[in-house]
């Protein structure tokens, strides 16, 4: 009997690199940025180098956006931090340092501290 408990208990164990089920799937971030009530943004901007470009971009997209749920600086805000997340341990640190420098600059361009 304590056998085939071990074997459950590793079974279990084992499941956490199933293939992903036909409900989640593995592109969920590439749904959420088409599908959900997020921004319409313009393409390419989170390849721009300067900052302040990206924040003025996303702050034009969330003033102009009708699908933001949230005031346009969160719905900025959050946008830029998906993408960033979302890139994980493949975004280098040179381009998360840009995009860290340009969270910064939303801050400014909002008028927030």
């Amino acid at each position: 009997m304590a056998k085939a408990t071990a074997k459950k208990a590793s079974a279990k164990a084992s499941s956490a690199g199933r293939k992903p089920t036909k409900r989640g799937g593995r592109r969920w971030s590439k749904r959420v940025t088409e599908t959900s009530d997020a921004l319409d943004l313009k393409g390419g901007v989170f390849t721009l180098r300067d900052p302040k470009k990206i924040a003025a971009s996303l702050k034009r997209s969330a003033e102009r956006s009708q699908r933001r749920k949230a005031n346009p600086y969160r719905s900025a805000l959050s946008m830029l931090t998906f993408y960033i997340n979302r890139a994980g341990r493949n975004l280098p640190a040179a381009r998360r340092k840009v995009l860290d420098r340009a969270k910064d600059e939303l801050k400014q361009q909002f008028h927030r501290d």
